[in-house]
């Protein structure tokens, strides 16, 4: 596919059997990959411009794979990060996603899965980077328009009849078209395009 040929991949784990598999995995799907086997090595490589996404472990001596994930956050907003987690890193996981991860899977690795995983979040990059100021959809509207009475991405999900996740997709895309990246700018920007806010 076009979009794995050109996606860079900065892969982070201590553990080198780990790295070994994962990035043949990746490369066999047509991903160049760049492996590292501390979050301190990857940072010292890493250039915005050249990375599509991270998959890191969550824990690892030194720096975390939680403390990388800030860091990214911080520089690259864009750039997805995915965690790899065993079953008692669960908590650890759920963490990184309130901390802005794309999503984490467990080891040992499902291989479709994981792939599946990766070729949506380059893609959902993709989106980010072509999306910023694009007209919002019908549904995108509406979504909004609920986001400002207050409601929460569970109850517009009732509202509307559609799943939680779909809803969070289209939060997603309403943000990345406003070029916002939390709520207090959203209702600014909403406001000054004309829709109406609670006073």
């Amino acid at each position: 596919m076009a979009v794995r040929a050109k996606a860079h991949i900065f892969l982070v784990d201590d553990d080198p059997a780990i790295l070994k598999s994962t990035s043949l995995i990746l490369e066999s799907s047509q991903y160049e990959c760049t492996c590292f086997i501390d979050a301190e090595s990857c940072l010292a490589s890493f250039c915005p411009r050249s990375c599509d996404l991270f998959v890191t472990d969550v824990q690892m001596p030194g720096r975390s794979g939680i403390e990388l994930l800030q860091h990214i956050k911080k520089v690259a907003p864009w750039i997805p990060v995915i965690v790899f987690t065993s079953y008692a890193d669960i908590p650890l996981a759920v963490e990184a996603l309130k901390k802005g991860a794309f999503d984490f899977i467990e080891k040992p690795l499902d291989v479709d899965s994981f792939l599946e995983m990766v070729d949506l979040a380059v893609r959902q990059k993709e989106y980010d980077n072509s999306a910023i100021g694009k007209p919002l959809t019908k549904t995108e509207v509406i979504v909004l328009k609920l986001i400002l009475k207050g409601m929460s991405n569970r109850g517009i999900a009732f509202t509307l009849k559609r799943s939680e996740r779909t809803i969070e997709v289209h939060r997603s895309h309403i943000m990345t078209k406003l070029n916002v990246d939390n709520v207090v700018d959203l209702v600014k920007r909403a406001s000054s395009m004309g829709f109406d806010t609670p006073r």
